[in-house]
């Protein structure tokens, strides 16, 4: 089958499109035709070596978590779905599977015309007939991230966040779920992005400099800034005010520079937050911001890696 392939560490510019094995389901897994993956984060983090000495990745790796697709072969004991059955989800790859959770949801790389994934994951979903499969490639993480935040980050009416990050693909999911819940969302973003974030329900938006931050905010959402480099953002908090981050290193109080903030890390790898059934319930929508072929793969995350995207990158097979 045709796939990205990372044959050893380093950049994007290094990876190649070819032919892999296909691969075959085992006990407790499904074989999925990918339509549709979209491109996060991992795919350029895990291949450029940075994690080696924790999680050793074997070559030839194939990148790629998030995807839609139909299943066309099932593994001895799975139940909860069929040949046949339209799905989508996240699949980390299986290098991880140390650390991602009780169900772990590891795969083969989805950036290929087959995966396989693991069946029994809350990370797994039928795909709603009216979703359609570009969306629901681009989808999973950022769905699943944006519900973490609003439970974990408990925003109420009239309480105003300040949303770092916000152009990109878990910015562009949560901004509208804050204005639903009724906050009054200033987001960073370029010029060309600012009305998308105003039509997404930012009430304000400023550039990315700490000296544009607003001051004595209710609460922070960083989607971006390095763990370790969060002071500038806790200078925009009121006394008592919350920060939320996805960011690693995994944050401590000591580095804010100030007691009297409520810093709070989600990494929700059990689904505690919800899993693709409550994505696919809650009808969250993905901003895509480019898509690509299969042949255009590495392309692709090169351009994520080297060019300011605005939502997400789909790849459709």
């Amino acid at each position: 089958m045709k796939a990205v392939v990372v044959n050893a560490y380093g950049p994007p510019e290094t990876y190649t499109v070819g032919e892999v094995p296909t691969p075959r389901p085992g006990p407790g897994q499904l074989q999925v035709r990918i339509a549709a993956a979209s491109i996060n984060p991992g795919d350029l983090r895990l291949p450029s070596g940075d994690f080696h000495a924790v999680t050793p990745l074997p070559f030839p790796h194939v990148p790629g978590n998030d995807f839609a697709g139909t299943v066309t072969e099932v593994g001895a004991g799975v139940t909860t779905f069929a040949v046949g059955d339209e799905i989508f989800g996240f699949a980390a790859p299986r290098a991880l599977r140390a650390m991602v959770g009780a169900r772990p949801s590891v795969g083969t790389g989805t950036l290929a015309e087959y995966a396989v994934v693991e069946a029994d994951t809350p990370f797994l979903a039928h795909r709603p007939a009216g979703l359609p499969v570009e969306e629901a490639a681009a989808l999973p993480t950022v769905g699943l991230t944006a519900r973490a935040l609003m439970a974990v980050a408990g925003v109420e009416p009239g309480e105003t966040v300040l949303v770092i990050g916000a152009t990109g693909g878990v910015g562009t999911t949560v901004v509208p779920l804050l204005a639903a819940a009724k906050a009054r969302v200033t987001a960073t973003a370029t010029d060309a992005d600012a009305a998308l974030l105003r039509t997404l329900g930012a009430a304000e938006t400023i550039g990315y400099a700490g000296s544009e931050y607003p001051a004595d905010v209710d609460v922070v959402l960083n989607l971006v800034v390095p763990g370790d480099r969060l002071a500038g953002l806790a200078r925009a908090l009121r006394p008592g005010g919350r920060l939320v981050t996805i960011t690693f290193p995994v944050p401590q109080p000591e580095w804010l520079g100030r007691d009297d903030v409520d810093l709070r890390f989600v990494l929700d790898m059990d689904g505690v937050h919800g899993g693709m059934r409550e994505v696919a319930l809650d009808g969250l929508t993905a901003v895509i911001g480019g898509r690509y072929s299969l042949d255009d793969g590495v392309r692709a995350i090169v351009d994520f890696a080297g060019r300011h995207t605005t939502g997400k990158l789909v790849v459709t097979m």
